[in-house]
Parts: structure tokens; C-alpha cells; sequence
């Protein structure tokens, strides 16, 4: 979806240069589309490179704890995420419900209905707070198991550590 949403961006963008450049015309909506596009594109993205393990990690406490302790700190760490991103979804929908029920429109020529890009906002967030419960349960399920060496040097063998 992601990529989709940047190849729909790109297109856009380059349909506006084109035309301005060329025809000197414009199509009006680039600027406007464009934040609502990269806004979409900021929130999906945000559980995938949370899955990926793409998000930048600060390893200073990580490279001073044991295996175990950096798996009860990554298990505290999902557990603070998950809890903040559960807030953000909830206020994002809320956001999102309140443009539905009084069908806000944008104030710009196009005056597109803002529930439709505000969509993607509780949506990214509620796909990163359920990522973040994974990889917190992930932690449990190592932890329980006692194969938490194992299971880190492997990891950082994956991440070319």
C-alpha cells in the first residue's frame, strides 16, 4: 500500500511540473494531495518498519545489559509503545469520527472531504500499537522458553551486527 501511495505521489508531482513547466498550467491540488499522501504514507509505514526493525534504536542501555535484561527492557519498551500508540489510535479515530460526523471539508479549491485522508492516521497507529504488542509477546514467549541468547545473537546476526 505504501508503495502504491508513493508511486500516486510521484505521478502527481510530476504531472504538476510538467504542466507548469510545459503548458504553464497547474493542476491546483498537487500541494494539498501531496500532505495528504505523505501524512497516509507516514502512518502505514510505520508498523512495517517496526517489523523490519527499522525504526533508529538508541543501544546505549541494550549493550550494558545481560540478554535476559535487554529482553525485559525491549518487553518494557513495547509495553510503553503500545500504550502510547493505543492513545494516538484512540484520539486519531476520534479525530477521524469527528470529520465524518460534521463532514469537514478542506479550505483549499478542492474541497476534499477530510475524513478520507484523516482515515489513514487511526488506521497506521492502530497497525503499530498491535506491532508493538507482537514484538512485546515476542519478548514473553523468548523469555519463557529461557532462550533468550540465543535468540538475541541470532537477532543481531539478521541486523549484520
Amino acid at each position: 500500500m505504501c508503495g502504491f501511495i508513493l508511486c500516486f505521489s510521484l505521478a502527481l508531482i510530476l504531472t504538476e511540473i510538467v504542466l507548469r513547466s510545459a503548458f504553464s498550467k497547474t493542476l491546483f491540488i498537487t500541494d494539498e494531495y501531496s500532505g495528504y499522501l505523505m501524512s497516509a504514507l507516514t502512518f502505514m509505514g510505520l508498523s512495517y518498519t517496526m517489523r523490519e526493525k527499522g525504526h533508529i534504536r538508541v543501544t546505549l542501555l541494550q549493550n550494558v545489559l545481560s540478554n535476559t535484561g535487554r529482553l525485559y527492557l525491549d518487553l518494557v519498551c513495547c509495553l510503553v509503545g503500545f500504550l502510547t500508540f493505543a492513545f494516538i489510535s484512540w484520539h486519531c479515530a476520534l479525530f477521524f469520527w469527528d470529520s465524518v460526523i460534521t463532514q469537514s471539508r478542506s479550505m483549499q479549491i478542492s474541497e476534499t472531504y477530510l475524513a478520507v485522508p484523516q482515515c489513514f492516521m487511526p488506521l497506521g497507529s492502530a497497525l503499530l500499537a498491535a506491532q508493538l504488542l507482537s514484538e512485546g509477546l515476542k519478548c514473553i514467549i523468548v523469555l519463557r522458553e529461557g532462550q533468550g541468547a540465543v535468540t538475541l545473537r541470532q537477532e543481531a546476526k539478521d541486523l549484520g551486527r
